[in-house]
């Protein structure tokens, strides 16, 4: 694992590491996961003005997850009654850290009573180390599941995603099947930071002590699809021997099958989404892509949407600092009915 990976893995909790620190948290998870499976309860209070939302989300991408992140806890907040004002920014996942600060300026001037964004480099974390300063607006943050060890008992929030780690270890798990722990892999990062380690890192960590498996490459390719295609045509040009190829995102696996498809080697070499979103899902369905991590895409929206319904109702009590949502292991082999029914609940909101 890369130095500045470690140095960086330190600054934060792992889930279940949190988990096993604060018994309590357990609890109120579990019983937050409950409610985020089940029906809106409807809004029943008396309220003065809306509730003002700022979302910052680096949806500009092929990945849909953001997007429907976006729309989930939208017809979330909808269903319970609610009433809310939610402006949104959007990016490209290698978006400049100065265009992302520009877009903070704007929210907090607009003065919102939660902002959500997310957080994947050391630079991201001063800017929330800055807003945490403020005591307002509320921050949540998206698609991450490890506290920061350096702000305590300060914390934001909300943190809420599905773990990088737990869908990285069921991914090996099933790649593991699928080559008999036997492997000369290329590994896809996406840009350095926090996700990359946490689905490309992580992934090296759990297949180290395999014998069989060798990382024979390794490229960062900023969650481009051509940049991704690139680096793999560039690969198997010196090393065809490759067999595997570990996307750590869905524009990246994407890209990495444009290449396959040009080399006439789909066949021949594993290739693995992360996130199955309608794009991993019909390139497995067409059989471009043998794997996926598939994401219970809505659980993330719904459960922002909850957060905010129970701290409105001087409830706040019952969040967990932490919220997870569900994985399911997809494959080629998958039968049309199951994915049907991964599916509809998966998207239950955002397919509307």
């Amino acid at each position: 694992m890369p130095a500045w990976a470690l140095a960086d893995q330190s600054g934060y909790w792992s889930f279940q590491d949190y988990l096993s620190a604060y018994p309590k948290q357990q609890l109120l998870t579990e019983s937050f996961a409950t409610r985020v499976r089940e029906a809106a309860e409807p809004w029943a209070l008396a309220t003065k003005k809306p509730v003002q939302v700022a979302m910052l989300v680096p949806d500009i991408q092929i990945s849909d997850y953001w997007v429907r992140n976006k729309q989930s806890f939208i017809l979330r907040l909808q269903e319970i009654g609610l009433p809310f004002n939610l402006t949104s920014y959007s990016s490209h996942p290698a978006t400049t850290h100065r265009e992302q600060e520009q877009q903070l300026a704007a929210a907090l001037n607009s003065d919102p009573d939660y902002l959500i964004l997310t957080l994947n480099s050391l630079r991201h974390r001063v800017l929330i180390d800055k807003i945490m300063t403020r005591g307002r607006p509320k921050v949540i943050l998206m698609n991450i599941t490890t506290p920061l060890k350096h702000l305590g008992k300060k914390q934001p929030f909300f943190y809420v995603g599905f773990d990088h780690r737990e869908g990285t270890r069921l991914l090996t798990d099933a790649i593991n099947q699928m080559t008999g722990k036997q492997a000369n892999y290329l590994m896809l990062y996406g840009t350095r930071g926090y996700v990359s380690q946490a689905r490309g890192d992580e992934f090296i960590s759990l297949t180290a002590k395999q014998p069989g498996f060798i990382m024979r490459q390794a490229f960062y390719t900023d969650v481009s699809r051509e940049k991704a295609k690139q680096a793999v045509l560039q690969t198997l040009a010196s090393k065809p021997n490759i067999n595997l190829i570990y996307a750590c995102t869905t524009d990246i696996a994407l890209g990495a099958m444009d290449a396959l498809k040009k080399l006439n080697k789909e066949e021949h070499i594993i290739l693995n989404g992360w996130g199955g979103g309608s794009a991993e899902l019909d390139a497995l369905a067409n059989g471009h892509l043998d794997l996926t991590v598939m994401r219970m895409n809505d659980d993330n929206g719904v459960a922002m949407a909850e957060a905010i319904r129970l701290d409105q109702a001087g409830k706040a009590h019952f969040i967990p600092l932490v919220y997870s949502g569900d994985f399911a292991v997809v494959d080629k082999h998958t039968s049309a009915t199951e994915l049907e029914r991964l599916k509809d609940y998966a998207f239950r909101y955002s397919k509307q």
